[in-house]
């Protein structure tokens, strides 16, 4: 599951990533409200953690662009505890709202709890459930399948796996897998990926036919299923 923070205090961002990104979630950061905005549009991801006072445009600003196009789960932060101020992000059309400062675990709760709800009926299935071949994928409640056989993946495994699909036929660089999976520069002397995706395909593609992820030599790796 691909988290967005969109949070001007470093700290604090980083705090969020930290503690989202240990959970299993893949967490991407922007600084103020205008690149928050692009990547919220332009990005695909399930959730956005989203604070009210930035810099260049604010949460409700971000919100408001947001809800024109999307129905992404938003939690926003404040530090404003106001019940009129918590009732305007509300009707603004965030799903959630938490004042700071905050416990990270209460801000966990809160991330599962929407994510569990969901995006409306009319867009779940294209954006929670994906399938290459006979591989399936809910990107939701993080369960795979090959075959009609579910299939025992860590954390780390199924992150590897849904970014492969969700860019299934594209060649994925060692460095691109590092940054999006492990939030790493990517380190020359670092086999990390290279032990996952080993890992990764003694499960879901060792055991079946038709053979879906595959080394592309001198480029990286792509799933996708070939003639």
């Amino acid at each position: 599951m691909r988290v967005l923070v969109i949070e001007d205090e470093s700290k604090l961002a980083d705090y969020v990533k930290r503690g989202l990104s240990e959970a299993g979630y893949t967490v991407d950061v922007a600084r103020d409200g205008i690149e928050g905005r692009y990547l919220a549009l332009e990005g695909d991801y399930q959730l956005v953690v989203l604070d009210i006072m930035l810099p260049g445009i604010d949460g409700f600003g971000v919100l408001a662009a947001l809800r024109e196009k999307r129905n992404t789960p938003v939690l926003m932060l404040t530090a404003r505890d106001r019940v009129e101020d918590r009732v305007h992000g509300l009707q603004a059309g965030a799903d959630d709202y938490l004042v700071k400062p905050f416990a990270f675990s209460e801000l966990l709760a809160r991330v599962a709890a929407l994510l569990r709800r969901g995006p409306p009926a009319t867009e779940a299935a294209s954006n929670t459930r994906m399938a290459v071949s006979d591989l399936e994928m809910d990107l939701l409640s993080r369960k795979a399948w090959r075959a009609g056989h579910r299939l025992d993946l860590t954390a780390k495994e199924f992150a590897l796996l849904a970014l492969l699909a969700r860019r299934k036929g594209q060649i994925l660089s060692r460095t691109t897998i590092a940054e999006q999976v492990w939030d790493m520069n990517f380190d020359s002397d670092t086999n990390v990926v290279e032990v996952a995706v080993r890992r990764l395909r003694s499960k879901m593609d060792d055991p079946f036919k038709p053979k879906l992820l595959h080394n592309v030599r001198g480029m990286g790796y792509v799933l996708e299923e070939r003639a």
